[in-house]
């Protein structure tokens, strides 16, 4: 049985890594120091004998007995509210946290993939994004904490390929969705979902013709599976290259919430991206993957989810005066 280490274990998308690593057969250890994730999420895989979880901060010295073939460090806080009430932990998981993965894959002789981002791109001045543009980041604005930890885990990631053989993969993930997204983390879809249920109107910064494109995570982790293993080593996007501009998602919405609230709009936070498309060249060419869940399907699994969630959840949102700040 193959032993394979997950951190960020108990996050949304780490937890569906846990789910689909067992579901293949592994032995998994998930690793969290549940600062955004929630052991809900994890839950129902305790009672697995191929399941132990490790309450561990990775910026400190990580340590796994036994072998491990597989590493997933997926370990970081992802949303603007995160990263802007805790820079130096998003800083600290995105450098101490990787360079600890990557001791410890040398030393298990593991494979080991990143979970970087289309944040690396910054606002672009290229659209689509492809692998081989290098972005456009402010490293000292607000938004920088999260993406130069994200572009130097890239770096010490191909450093310890390079100079240390090990064998490393690098999936840069653009906007994903799906059921155990938090609603308070600050992010479009759980943002525009969540005011609909609670009767609020649907807040849209900026004008609202700035884009994203939507993946549902079932794709996004067959993608991330199938990068691990393949032999490919350069970084490949994995996301949905459907694009909608912010107004059109938020009547995606209200159509399916049938909500009577109306949008209010207000100014556009620092750095926020205008574009963000991923092109998936690479990921079709290498790995045979595209996504396959539907905008239409993905948002109604989604909304089900949210809707079933009791009410003490959905009315303990952030209080977003600290995004509010970041605008200024």
């Amino acid at each position: 049985m193959k032993r394979t280490l997950i951190t960020g274990a108990a996050g949304f998308l780490g937890s569906h890594l846990c789910d689909r690593f067992i579901k293949e057969g592994h032995h998994v250890i998930g690793m969290d120091n549940l600062i955004t994730g929630d052991l809900k999420n994890i839950e129902h895989l305790f009672k697995l004998p191929n399941f132990e979880f490790y309450h561990h901060d990775v910026s400190k010295f990580i340590h796994v007995p036994g072998e491990l073939d597989y590493i997933l460090h997926f370990a970081s806080p992802a949303s603007p509210i995160d990263y802007l009430k805790i820079p130096i932990q998003t800083l600290k998981v995105g450098s101490l946290g990787i360079h600890n993965c990557l001791g410890l894959a040398r030393v298990k002789n593991a494979r080991v993939i990143i979970a970087s981002t289309s944040e690396v791109y910054g606002d672009p001045h290229v659209h689509p994004q492809d692998e081989d543009y290098w972005g456009n980041v402010n490293p000292v604005g607000p938004r920088g904490v999260y993406d130069e930890a994200k572009r130097f885990q890239e770096a010490i990631t191909m450093a310890y390929h390079t100079y240390h053989n090990v064998a490393t993969r690098i999936v840069r993930i653009f906007n994903t969705y799906g059921p155990r997204m938090r609603l308070n983390d600050g992010r479009v879809l759980p943002a525009f979902i969540g005011q609909a249920l609670r009767g609020e109107d649907l807040t849209i910064f900026g004008d609202g013709s700035q884009t994203r494109s939507f993946c549902y995570v079932d794709d996004l982790v067959e993608g991330i599976y199938r990068l691990l293993m393949s032999d490919y080593v350069q970084p490949v996007n994995v996301g949905n290259p459907s694009e909608i501009t912010i107004s059109q998602f938020a009547e995606e919405i209200i159509k399916l919430t049938g909500t009577t609230q109306k949008v209010v709009y207000k100014s556009l936070p620092t750095d926020d991206p205008k574009q963000r498309k991923p092109d998936i060249t690479r990921a079709r060419q290498i790995l045979g993957w595209e996504p396959k869940v539907s905008r239409e399907e993905g948002l109604k699994i989604t909304y089900d989810y949210f809707k079933s969630l009791p009410d003490e959840v959905l009315y303990n949102y952030a209080d977003h005066r600290e995004f509010d700040s970041f605008k200024k």
